[in-house]
This record gives C-alpha cells, sequence and structure tokens, in this order.
C-alpha cells in the first residue's frame, strides 16, 4: 500500500461494530502505554458494511459475502482468545445489537471537527465500550447523545442535528472513499508510514510498525 501516511502518526482505521476493532484499541493501549516514545494516534472512520448497505440506508443480510457458519464460528472463536488475551471487558459475540453503525460514524466526524482531539477520542472509544463493553445500540440517536454526554461534548443535543446533516454525510462518504483509495480493505487497519498492520495484532507488532516499518498482521 502507498501514499498512506508521510507524517509520524499512527492512523487507526476501524467501525465501532467491529469487534476486532474493539480488541485492537485493547491491544494499542497496552502498546502506547509501553512505548518509551509513542506516537501520535489518529482515528479514521471506515464503512465495514457499506456494501450491505441498500439504497435507501438499510443493511441487507441478503448479500453474499462468503461468510458462512463456519466463518463466524471462527471469528467467535478468535474474539473470545482476543478477549481473554487482553483481558477486555466485553459482552458475549450473540449478545450485541445488530446495528448500523453510519449514524454513529457520522457524529464521530461532526466531534472531530467542532471539539478538541481527546474529546474525539473519548467519544469514538466511548462508542466501542458503549456497543462491546454495555450492549447498547449506537444507531439509536439517545445513545449517540449519552455517549457524547459522557466524553464531554460541548453541547451533546448538537448529536442529533448532525446525524441528519447532509455536508457531513457528504463528508463522511468522502472520508470512507478516501480509505478505499487507500487500499484499505478490512478493519481495524493501523498505518504508519508507507506500512500497515491489519488485524487485532500484538502490542510488539505495533511496536515493529513504528518503530522499524515492518509490515504486520493477523488473521
Amino acid at each position: 500500500m502507498a501514499d498512506t501516511q508521510t507524517t509520524p502518526t499512527l492512523t487507526v482505521y476501524a467501525d465501532p461494530v467491529c469487534p476486532f476493532c474493539y480488541l485492537g484499541r485493547a491491544s494499542l493501549e497496552e502498546y502506547l502505554n509501553a512505548a518509551d516514545d509513542p506516537p501520535a494516534v489518529q482515528w479514521r472512520q471506515f464503512d465495514l458494511r457499506g456494501y450491505k448497505r441498500a439504497p435507501d440506508g438499510t443493511i441487507s443480510e441478503d448479500v453474499d459475502d462468503g461468510k458462512d457458519e463456519a466463518y463466524f464460528e471462527q471469528a467467535r472463536q478468535n474474539v473470545e482468545r482476543l478477549r481473554e488475551k487482553y483481558d477486555v471487558e466485553m459482552i458475549d459475540f450473540e449478545d450485541v445489537p445488530e446495528t448500523d453503525s453510519w449514524d454513529a460514524q457520522q457524529a464521530s466526524l461532526f466531534v472531530e471537527q467542532t471539539e478538541s482531539a481527546e474529546t474525539f477520542r473519548q467519544f469514538y472509544e466511548g462508542l466501542f465500550a458503549a456497543y462491546w463493553r454495555d450492549g447498547r445500540d449506537i444507531a439509536d440517536p439517545d445513545v449517540l447523545v449519552a455517549v457524547a454526554e459522557e466524553s464531554g461534548v460541548d453541547d451533546p443535543g448538537s448529536i442529533r442535528d448532525a446525524i441528519t446533516d447532509d455536508a457531513l454525510e457528504s463528508e463522511l462518504r468522502e472520508r470512507f472513499a478516501e480509505g478505499q483509495q487507500l487500499g484499505i480493505s478490512g478493519v481495524p487497519t493501523f498505518v504508519y508510514g508507507d506500512h500497515a498492520a491489519r488485524g487485532a495484532v500484538p502490542p510488539d507488532h505495533l511496536a515493529r510498525l513504528v518503530g522499524d516499518q515492518i509490515s504486520a498482521s493477523e488473521s
């Protein structure tokens, strides 16, 4: 993958409905806490289920993506293994609500543009916790407002207008397209310089990615 990042920033492409993004965040925190000179981290939205989205905005589960029951069983096993490895508080894979993250990501783009970097980080990471730790439906505007309030957003109620804003919707589509153009095909993907690590990779892989510019991957 070329022409990704040229600044010493670790960019993380993610979608809050992806369990491996939530688990990858735990690995990232472990790496950052241990690093002597940790890089700045920049979260980037990615539309994991976009290929399933119908023209009316609904997610169609009838799309054939080649993922059968065996695939999902393996995914569940991997989630459980990583949950134990990183000691992550997380509800069962089957207990999270089936939801579309579009509004949550549009809300996050709004927070990114209007709040401090720290508030944006807390809001975006708060979406993961709301979904995977607490089992809240992050497509619900009330939940998004609550996450905004918990994250210190100045006017949490402004989230309601943000998720129906046409300009923000257009910008979010551009953000998703940008990721695809850079070669991002799945999440989480950690990008540093001209190299990337995809999946909930261990902290030592992130250290090599940042320190030695070595590509790493984990299924």
